[in-house]
């Protein structure tokens, strides 16, 4: 299998993935667990490519796959074009170290 599960089921992993990509965008950098993080990385720099296109298109593409139109504007005036110059890798996963509750490895995600 090529991604992680989560233990849900695919419309509260896509659910929860909007989200939390909402999130990212929004505050540019999260914490969450390591899985999640990881999962969330890849989905991060594919709408960053797609942001850095800057069309129509591109733009509707990005709109839904996040929940706020503030953040997709953001993602297209601030965000895409620091990455101007850059060919890709533009998250980066912390690990932090184990969740007190139950122990889940836990990660920050961050923009470059």
């Amino acid at each position: 299998m090529a991604y992680r599960k989560l233990g849900r089921d695919t419309s509260a992993r896509k659910a929860l993935f909007r989200s939390m990509l909402t999130s990212f965008f929004a505050y540019e950098r999260i914490e969450t667990t390591e899985a999640k993080a990881k999962e969330i990385s890849g989905l991060a720099d594919k709408m960053i490519t797609l942001a850095k296109r800057g069309d129509l298109h591109a733009r509707r593409q990005v709109l839904s796959s996040l929940y706020d139109e503030e953040v997709v504007k953001k993602l297209f005036d601030v965000i895409a074009p620091k990455y101007a110059e850059r060919q890709g890798g533009y998250t980066r996963v912390l690990k932090l170290g184990p969740r007190r509750g139950d122990a889940a490895p836990m990660a920050i995600i961050e923009l470059v």
